[in-house]
């Protein structure tokens, strides 16, 4: 365990490589924690009021902390540092609390949440960002003082010197000695919760790699990612980007990694004519639109995105169809989000799209001729993409495994139902689990003749700029994190024979 693996996803060592908080004495305030501060640092307060919006109103931190940037008016460098600290204690939680066990005098659950939830925020400052210590005690008493209590604030002063005794690496020493299981190993050095430490093992092996890449595929799923940029194909450019930092991305085209702030002040963005949107998602989309057709039932083909909501992979299909004279269905089973599939949609020519509000199990009945491209982005539990939701893996339970499965079962089944003859099904989920991956797809193609799955891995290979990727397995693909640098995408491509 090296010291720059923590929850956080953020180096340790400074410019030099060496190793912060390591050399010399610790520096702390001299004052006492009654003569401290007794306000609360702007920065720091959006990232405390994401943390107990998270926790009191189940709410999404990347819904949440926007307005809370600009609730606070934080200038560029303080919104990015509520970012890292509101993201990276969300993250780091499960590690946190353990160290935090080992400093404080009660069990965690006897704590005031609220409390907690600006310890968790203290710990990342000392373990994981590039605060000095006496900066991150001062100020998170501070915060304590101020919003919660003097009361707490001397307890918050007092675990955190506590916490501030040992590196990040030291710690993890202390918290996995004698820890034999290697699940359990895991999930304290990389702060997942063992069911998801567990399942990603045998996602690993399922998908056809080595269990031994458990621990860098935890450590991407901690790094803070790249926001992913794509110009709709014959509508946007990335031209404004690239201006504005922007790099060109590597594995597909019309791509960039945006690292350079607000990506919402570019106007090619606030047009729709660029999006934000991962590059596993785009990447499985041309796959699908790639897929050469047996015995094309049509000139101008219908595709259909069955399960659209919020919008980002049927504006770029919408786009796609547009260059070749196309035409797409978009479907989506609740308003407000058939809402956000128009709002997605609104850069690409109206005459080429239909949104239709409906359950995607019944879409046969709307639209008995067909389609030639069917897009299945099922509901799942969205454990591929841990890394930009980082309150997901505290609330998603094993159970939900269970409870998605028949809905994506009856998705594809409706799918392979409707398909044109010579047409082409993808299944896509955002999470690697086999129950919602490839035991979805077997089951779908069990007893089913005059289907034939199509090798994705070549697919996949034909429409990326880095061929060949390596994600094939069993004629299906999963893209993965710390292979491929996007969510962990699955994707299985099924033909119906033409009559």
């Amino acid at each position: 365990m090296t010291p720059e693996h923590h929850p956080g996803g953020q180096s340790r060592r400074n410019e030099r490589g060496r190793e912060r908080n390591r050399s010399g004495a610790r520096k702390f305030s001299a004052t006492a924690p009654s003569e401290r501060t007794r306000r609360a640092d702007p920065a720091r307060l959006a990232a405390f009021e994401v943390l107990r919006a998270v926790a009191v109103d189940d709410a999404y931190a990347n819904l949440v902390l926007p307005s809370s940037i600009r609730k606070h008016r934080l200038g560029r460098q303080d919104a990015g540092f509520a970012t890292e600290l509101a993201y990276g204690a969300l993250r780091g939680q499960g590690t946190y609390d353990a160290i935090l066990a080992l400093c404080v005098d009660r069990p965690l659950e006897q704590l005031d949440p609220a409390v907690l939830d600006a310890l968790r925020l203290g710990v990342h400052q000392l373990m994981a960002m590039r605060v000095p210590p006496h900066a991150a005690l001062d100020q998170t008493v501070g915060l304590v003082r101020a919003v919660i209590g003097a009361g707490p604030s001397s307890l918050t002063n007092a675990v955190l010197r506590k916490v501030s005794r040992k590196s990040f690496s030291e710690w993890i020493e202390v918290l996995t000695e004698g820890v034999e299981d290697p699940v359990r190993a895991s999930s304290l050095r990389h702060s997942h919760p063992e069911w998801i430490v567990r399942t990603m093992r045998q996602s690993l092996v399922g998908h056809g790699r080595p269990v031994a890449e458990i621990d860098d595929l935890l450590q991407a799923d901690n790094a803070a990612p790249i926001v992913n940029l794509v110009a709709l194909p014959g509508i946007g450019s990335l031209d404004e980007a690239l201006a504005a930092g922007a790099r060109p991305g590597e594995l597909v085209d019309d791509s960039a990694l945006f690292a350079a702030g607000d990506v919402g002040r570019l106007e090619s963005v606030r047009s729709g004519e660029v999006r934000v949107q991962d590059a596993g998602s785009q990447i499985v989309a041309r796959a699908l639109a790639a897929v050469e057709l047996d015995a094309p039932s049509t000139v101008n083909e219908e595709w259909l995105d069955l399960c659209a909501g919020p919008g980002g992979k049927s504006a770029l299909l919408a786009a796609i169809a547009a260059q070749r004279g196309h035409s797409l269905v978009a479907n989506e089973p609740a308003e407000h989000r058939a809402a956000l599939v128009r709002q997605a949609l609104a850069a690409v020519d109206p005459a080429v799209w239909t949104v239709r509000v409906g359950d995607g199990r019944t879409i046969g009945e709307a639209y008995p001729d067909g389609f030639d491209r069917i897009l299945v982005d099922a509901p799942c539990t969205g454990l591929g993409a841990l890394r930009r939701r980082p309150e997901a893996r505290w609330r998603r339970k094993p159970s939900d495994l269970a409870e998605l499965g028949p809905l994506q079962r009856a998705l594809l089944a409706e799918a392979l139902d409707t398909v044109r003859p010579g047409g082409v099904v993808a299944y896509v989920t955002c999470s690697p689990h086999p129950a919602e991956t490839t035991a979805v797809v077997q089951d779908a193609l069990r007893g089913r003749k005059g289907f034939d799955l199509l090798d994705a891995g070549e697919v996949l290979d034909s429409v990326s700029r880095s061929s060949p990727l390596g994600a094939g397995h069993e004629k299906t693909a999963q893209l993965w994190p710390h292979i491929h640098g996007t969510d962990a995408m699955f994707l299985a491509l099924i033909q119906r024979n033409a009559d």
